[in-house]
């Protein structure tokens, strides 16, 4: 059987072996956590630009959505006031016909 000293000596060198090891841990830990880092930050940065982006196409089609509405009500009174225009020219056709002749 191993003497004492021999034992210590062998668990001294398993607990430095686990301290190395540790160590790499803690370093391998901090390169993850650093690349997440960068990771969110890339990811920040493009959420932004990609609002950035919606917020104008949507003020851009607003812009046409109030154009094309302001169009068709306008469209809309024109016709509206052609059809009674004939209605009132149909409907008063006969005094129109005696008035010119």
């Amino acid at each position: 059987m191993a003497t004492t000293a021999e034992r210590i000596g062998i668990v001294e060198t398993k607990v430095e072996n686990l301290s190395e090891k540790l160590d790499d841990l803690k370093v391998d830990v901090r390169d993850m956590h650093d690349c997440l880092d960068k990771t969110r930050d890339g990811l920040i940065q493009k959420l932004d630009e990609m609002y950035d982006a919606s917020c104008t196409q949507h003020a851009e089609l607003a812009k046409k959505i109030s154009g094309l509405e302001k169009i068709r009500e306008r469209t809309i009174w024109m016709v509206s006031g052609g059809v009674a225009m004939a209605g009132i020219f149909s409907g008063h056709m006969d005094k129109i016909l005696a008035f010119l002749q």
